[in-house]
């Protein structure tokens, strides 16, 4: 492994860029200069930034470099997706620690360009620095959309229909089992600094020998995934849904409001309600569950419900549509209906598979809660 400081800063800079191919016309000079220059002559221009930090956002225990890059940029076009626009460049800044090396960095750097390559998005500039806390990641993405096909989340009216792309609560239950076996992980070794400390204290050489050559079984460690793939996948590799923007637009369905799921569903329908002065009301028998995440849930004691409702990182989008597109809507596979538009004074109301009505709550994730 190579240390970065052989590099420095712009040599780093020029390594991780050095292959970068421009593909949008928009995109008039990238890297290399003290600005990159963008011409949007017609369109509107959307612009978002999310903060990723090791420790909050994302954990290298269970996570590679490659993952992490895609991942990044992808939480990034899923906002602009969420506006109705398409994602056209990316600015990428990293603070990075002495732990990590140039080949992290190109790995990091190969799974952002693997997000960007499926979308058609340039990485245009960005900014490196030093860290003494770890890792932490800022992208800026950079799109655009016509001014009659922007969606904001103020724009649901009464009637509305609600619908949701996908399914819901398959990432946080991948993150369950992540944290689970991270944790199965760590008391292995706890508990075997536990006796190696012991036998010291004993002066016991031939515990000590044993227990060296058990060392290798944890460090060998292989986590207990079999079966889970769609689940983690859904956590640690997320596919924002442009896919989903083609297929509305194909059948001249213009949303109303909409938003992408990113701190859980809950949470998400009532940002649309309080900007669009309405309420709501969604059936939980609509709200769409893979069955891998049902079972999981049981297995981790977890209400269902609750985990679709809250768990947050699904990534899907979450929109309104005008009661006369119901027809149309039915025709694109992968999209359902869970509820409707309301009068403010009605509330935000979860109507359960028992007929019984609760008020929905926001309990989705709060990135600035201490733990």
């Amino acid at each position: 492994m190579t240390d970065i400081a052989t590099l420095g800063e712009f040599g780093l800079i020029k390594r991780l860029t050095k292959d970068i191919q421009i593909k949008n016309p928009s995109t008039k000079y990238g890297v290399g200069d003290d600005c990159a220059v963008l011409h949007y002559p017609k369109t509107e221009t959307l612009v978002t930034t999310d903060m990723l930090m090791e420790g909050v956002h994302f954990d290298l225990t269970y996570m590679d470099f490659f993952t992490l890059g895609y991942k990044s940029a992808m939480v990034n076009f899923s906002d602009i997706f969420a506006m109705n626009g398409f994602p056209r460049q990316i600015i990428v800044s990293i603070a990075l620690s002495k732990r990590f090396t140039i080949e992290d960095m190109d790995s990091f750097y190969q799974g952002m360009q693997a997000a960007c390559d499926k979308w058609q998005v340039d990485i245009v500039g960005g900014d490196t620095t030093s860290s003494r806390t770890g890792l932490a990641i800022s992208i800026t993405c950079i799109g655009e959309a016509a001014k009659e096909d922007l969606v904001y989340r103020n724009g649901a009216k009464e009637t509305d229909l609600i619908c949701v792309t996908g399914d819901l609560g398959a990432a946080y239950m991948g993150l369950q089992i992540l944290e689970r076996e991270k944790a199965v992980y760590y008391s292995q070794i706890e508990d075997y600094n536990k006796k190696v400390n012991q036998a010291k204290e004993l002066h016991d050489e031939a515990k000590l020998k044993a227990l060296q050559q058990q060392r290798q079984a944890f460090e060998d460690f292989q986590p207990d995934f079999a079966g889970k793939e769609y689940l983690l996948n859904r956590q640690l590799k997320p596919e924002a849904r442009g896919d989903m923007i083609d297929r509305l637009r194909a059948l001249n369905i213009h949303p109303t409001a909409m938003m992408d799921i990113s701190d859980g569903l809950s949470s998400e329908l009532m940002h649309i309600c309080e900007q669009s002065n309405c309420g709501c009301r969604i059936y939980e028998k609509e709200i769409p569950i893979d069955y891998q995440t049902a079972v999981t849930a049981e297995e981790f004691n977890l209400n269902l419900t609750t985990c679709a409702l809250n768990g947050g990182e699904d990534y899907e989008l979450l929109f309104t549509i005008p009661i006369g597109d119901h027809e149309k809507i039915k025709n694109i596979e992968g999209v359902r209906q869970i509820g409707y538009i309301t009068k403010p004074n009605l509330g935000c109301m979860l109507v359960t598979r028992d007929s019984n009505e609760f008020q929905l709550q926001a309990q989705g994730w709060n990135p600035l809660q201490q733990k």
